[in-house]
C-alpha cells in the first residue's frame, strides 16, 4: 500500500530535534496496522504537490497551524487535489486541519468554535459503525488539539462519530473519503509538549491542565490505525473492480 501524505504543516521547529515530522507519524499510525506500507511525503503547504491523485494508492491529509478560512494559495490547489481524488475514486483520509479542509472543499463550513479548544484525550460516540470498522465499540479515544471545526456538513457526508464538544468528530464520504477531527497519529510526549508550550498564551491554563492530565489515559490510536488502513484497502478494491467491468 503506497499512500500519499499532504503535509500541511509542521512540528513546531523548537520541538522537530525530539519529535518526528508529521510525514513519520503518520507512517508510523499506517505501518502499526499494516508493516507493508509506505509513505511518500509531499510539503503542499510550500507548493509541492503531486502529478496527479493517481500517483499514490491513496492520501493522507495532516493538521497543520493554519485555518481553512485563510484560503491561502495552496490551500486552494489542495481543495481542487482533493475534490479530483474523490471524483478518480482515489481514497483520502483528512486528520485535524485535513478533516476540515476535505469538507470545505466538498460543500461544508469550517468556523473557529465558540466551544474553544479542544486538546487532549477526547472520546467519541460512534453513530455509525461502517464495514471497515470492525468489531467498531460504542466509542472511542484518540487525542485533539484544535479550535476550528466543521459546523456545515458537505452534501453527500455521513457522520460516523462525534461528540457534544465536536459533533462532527469524524465524517464519510460515501467509500471514497473519511476525515477525522481527532489525532490518532501523534504520540503522548508530543501532545504533552505541545499543549505544555501552549498553555497559557494560546491554550486557557485551566483548559491546559486538564488536557495534561488525560494524556494518561489509554486511546485507541491503534483501532483507529486499523480502519484508516481498512478504508484504504475496501477503496482500492473497490477501485480495482470498477475498473475491471467491461465499458
Amino acid at each position: 500500500m503506497r499512500i500519499g501524505v499532504l503535509e500541511a504543516g509542521r512540528v513546531p521547529a523548537d520541538m522537530a530535534d525530539r519529535h518526528d515530522g508529521f510525514g513519520p507519524m503518520m507512517e508510523r499510525l499506517l505501518q502499526g496496522a499494516e508493516p507493508a506500507s509506505s509513505v511518500t511525503v509531499y510539503p503542499v503547504l510550500d507548493g509541492v504537490f503531486p502529478e496527479s491523485p493517481a500517483a499514490q494508492d491513496g492520501w493522507m491529509v495532516t493538521g497543520s497551524r493554519h485555518g481553512v478560512y485563510e484560503d491561502l494559495p495552496w490551500m486552494r490547489t489542495l481543495k481542487a487535489f482533493l475534490c479530483q481524488s474523490v471524483a478518480d475514486r482515489v481514497p483520502v483520509v483528512g486528520i485535524c486541519f485535513g478533516h476540515q479542509i476535505l469538507a470545505d472543499a466538498m460543500g461544508g463550513r469550517v468556523e473557529k468554535s465558540d466551544r474553544g479548544w479542544g486538546v487532549g484525550v477526547h472520546r467519541y460516540g460512534v453513530s455509525r459503525p461502517l464495514p471497515f470498522m470492525a468489531d467498531a465499540p460504542s466509542s472511542f479515544a484518540i487525542q485533539a488539539m484544535h479550535q476550528d471545526q466543521v459546523v456545515a456538513l458537505p452534501p453527500g457526508a455521513e457522520v460516523i462519530a462525534g461528540s457534544d464538544f465536536c459533533p462532527y468528530g469524524a465524517l464519510a464520504y460515501g467509500d471514497v473519503a473519511l476525515s477525522f477531527q481527532g489525532h490518532p497519529e501523534f504520540a503522548a510526549a508530543f501532545s504533552e509538549e505541545l499543549i505544555a508550550s501552549r498553555k497559557g498564551a494560546l491554550i486557557p491554563d485551566a483548559t491546559a491542565e486538564a488536557a495534561l492530565a488525560s494524556l494518561a489515559g489509554r486511546t485507541d490510536a491503534p483501532l483507529v490505525g486499523r480502519w484508516i488502513v481498512d478504508f484504504f484497502r475496501a477503496a482500492k478494491a473497490g477501485r480495482v473492480a470498477l475498473q475491471a467491468v467491461p465499458a
